[in-house]
This record gives structure tokens, C-alpha cells and sequence, in this order.
């Protein structure tokens, strides 16, 4: 009888064996994750920085591109003559220069003040002048 006693006491208890495996597998994917993460973030900033000085330097191979296209032209004597006349209105010997200009807005001679518009037509210049002090100064 007294085995039988002991084999009832000792009842297995699965129930809490299956949690602790299950908290035991949860820590050790803690911990992996703990482990992976640093180097996964470097891997990706890393990457993105690549990416970044990839497009910086194709930038600068076209950049390189164009001033050697530039420096090509300007080697031909005849495109150097073109543009010292353009930008510096260089000119040859025996040649004559004129150079033509628009008329901004502000020499416009239809712009009047408001005080010129005021002023009696009728009066002297004298007293027109002395008038549009007046009106101008202080109020």
C-alpha cells in the first residue's frame, strides 16, 4: 500500500513543464534579438550611406563630364574671340562698338508724384516750386 500512496502524489504536471520551455525559448529569442540588433542597424545605416555617396558621385562624374565639355571649348580660339566679345565687349582694331540700352521703368517720363499732380497748372514755376516744398514737408 505504501506505493501506491507515493505513485498518487507524484501526479506529472505538464501544464507547468510547457510554460517554462515556453519562457525559456522567449529569452533565448530576447537575447538573440538583444545580440542581432546593433549590428543590423549599422548594417542599414551603412547601407543607406553607400547609397548616398553612390549618387554623390555620380553627380560629380557628370559634373566632371561637363566642365571637360567646357574646357573643350574653351581650347578653340574662335569661341574664345566669341566670348571676350560677348562678356567683356572686347572689339578688334578698326572696329566700332555701340552698345544699345532699354530704358528701365523708373526713367519713365509719364511717372508723376502725387504732389506734382496736385499743384495748380496756371502758376509760375517759381511758385509751383515753393508749393511742392510746402506740400512735401512736414504735416
Amino acid at each position: 500500500m505504501a506505493r501506491s500512496r507515493t505513485s498518487s502524489k507524484r501526479q506529472p504536471n505538464y501544464g507547468r513543464r510547457g510554460n517554462g520551455r515556453v519562457m525559456a525559448l522567449g529569452v533565448v529569442l530576447f537575447l538573440l534579438a538583444l545580440t542581432l540588433a546593433p549590428p543590423t542597424q549599422r548594417y542599414f545605416a551603412q547601407r543607406a550611406q553607400i547609397s548616398a555617396l553612390q549618387a554623390q558621385v555620380a553627380s560629380n562624374t557628370e559634373a566632371l563630364k561637363q566642365a571637360a565639355a567646357d574646357l573643350q571649348k574653351w581650347k578653340d580660339p574662335q569661341y574664345v574671340k566669341s566670348q571676350a566679345r560677348e562678356r567683356l565687349h572686347f572689339i578688334l582694331p578698326g572696329e566700332r562698338q555701340y552698345i544699345v540700352t532699354t530704358p528701365t521703368d523708373s526713367t519713365n517720363p509719364q511717372a508723376t508724384t502725387a504732389v506734382s499732380k496736385d499743384l495748380p497748372a496756371g502758376l509760375p514755376w517759381y511758385k509751383r516750386l515753393i508749393s511742392s516744398i510746402t506740400e512735401t514737408g512736414p504735416k
